[in-house]
């Protein structure tokens, strides 16, 4: 309960975070709008979240599995 309390927590408190490589930030840095740059880092964190996604899916029904099994 405490963890999956915790876990609730951290993913509401998330801070924004700017994901961009060296090379995307030295070319986008030139731009004088910021348009592009903001949109390379919303790409970037939207393709970010279906590892978690997966993983934490795969999480799940493991352990969906083995509470099932214990009863």
């Amino acid at each position: 309960m405490k963890i999956g309390l915790f876990l609730l927590l951290v993913v509401i408190c998330i801070l924004p975070a700017e994901a961009q490589c060296a090379m995307c930030r030295a070319v986008l840095e030139s731009e004088q709008s910021g348009t592009a740059a903001k949109g390379i880092n919303n790409g970037i964190m939207y393709l970010m979240i279906f590892p978690y996604l997966l993983v934490g899916t795969v999480g799940y029904l493991v352990y969906r599995n083995r509470q099932k099994t214990k009863a």
